[in-house]
């Protein structure tokens, strides 16, 4: 039976989320059930299961769509609780234990991820019905990290008293430092959004090592480097959206300072350079400098197309993810052709034509 807790979070969040994303829910299963005969429907989702977990770059895919779909979650949990009808929440949920919080805030997870749950579910029984028992333990222990962590950044979030007069120690070691107009942004990362970044760099660690295990034969092949700061620069995508939130927030000034669009793009660069330094570290570690300064530009210019997309998208979350995602597919199969560095000149230009068609025309910007 569930607890008053758990009830509670449900009833609040989940019926909201899926009436909100009805419409996405009824395209996927017309894809997924009605574009195929009612014959060869078993034997159609069969053979996708089994290339899922047989391959080990279908995999990845699959399991950078259940990311994003977890970022859509995430972003939807916190725009919910932050609403005023639901600030109760603040001071009722406290009221329980770290261990009760969890496993309602799990519960809540798993409610509204049932349609990954679900699939992944299946595609567990078909593993383990064909002897892929890796590939099953790989993909439950996925689920598993990504329920727990969603838990816990929703218990954290709600345990977090706000508290404007309050400054954190870094601001106060750093208030009489001379900051750059491209440092704002990672200041305010590590002011106010150490927990999200915290997670971030916790992602890139585990697409780092489960992408060189699975392709563990194979690399020392440049596409396997590829594929993971690809994948690297989809788990950024939250912090990407931040940073034009905080753009728009707080720096909208900026439009009348007089920096041309070139130097405010290489600022945003600058940006990004600092925030992939964990990444940039590990990439002159592994590979040697030349690979590592050309894997480190592919990376900026991923994350620098993904920013750029803001400018045209506005703040949609759910229209930057399906962009995210879409993009994701097709720069994959682009790596696998070994297009890597003339991807990065494409990467850039896309970006930066972006960037400077729409920079003075995103002041109207749609919020979810």
């Amino acid at each position: 039976m569930l607890s008053p807790l758990s009830n509670i979070l449900l009833k609040v969040f989940a019926s909201g989320f899926y009436r909100t994303h009805a419409g996405i829910f009824f395209f996927l299963l017309f894809v997924m059930f009605g574009m195929v005969e009612p014959s060869q429907l078993l034997g159609y989702h069969l053979t996708l299961m089994l290339a899922f977990i047989s391959s080990p770059l279908m995999m990845v895919i699959v399991f950078a769509v259940w990311l994003v779909y977890t970022f859509k979650c995430w972003h939807y949990v916190a725009g919910q609780a932050f609403a005023l009808q639901q600030q109760f929440l603040f001071y009722s949920s406290s009221s329980y234990t770290k261990s009760k919080q969890f496993s309602s805030w799990f519960i809540l997870q798993a409610y509204i991820g049932l349609p990954v749950l679900v699939y992944a579910g299946i595609s567990l029984g078909v593993a383990v019905k064909h002897h892929f028992f890796l590939q099953a333990t790989v993909i439950l222990a996925y689920l598993a990290f990504l329920t727990a962590l969603s838990a816990w950044f929703y218990m954290r979030l709600i345990n977090q008293l706000i508290d404007g007069s309050t400054q954190s120690v870094i601001i106060k070691f750093t208030k009489n430092w001379k900051k750059p107009y491209f440092s704002l942004y990672i200041f305010h990362v590590l002011d106010k959004l150490k927990l999200k970044y915290l997670i971030t760099k916790v992602l890139s660690y585990l697409i780092i090592t489960g992408v060189f295990l699975m392709f563990a034969d194979v690399s020392h092949d440049l596409r396997v480097a590829g594929i993971a700061l690809l994948a690297i620069a989809v788990s950024h995508s939250v912090v990407i959206f931040e940073e034009r939130q905080f753009e728009e927030t707080f720096l909208v000034f900026s439009r009348n300072l007089p920096y041309s669009r070139l130097k405010l793009f290489l600022s945003f660069l600058g940006v990004y350079l600092a925030l992939l330094l964990p990444e940039a570290i590990w990439l002159f570690v592994r590979f040697s400098p030349v690979m590592a300064m050309g894997l480190l530009a592919f990376g900026l210019s991923l994350t620098i197309l993904f920013h750029s997309l803001l400018y045209k998208l506005g703040l949609d979350m759910e229209k930057y993810l399906t962009w995210v995602l879409g993009l994701f597919i097709l720069l994959f199969w682009v790596v696998m052709f070994r297009l890597i560095w003339p991807l990065i000149v494409v990467n850039m230009a896309i970006g930066y034509f972006v960037f400077y068609k729409n920079y003075y025309n995103s002041g109207q910007i749609k919020s979810e």
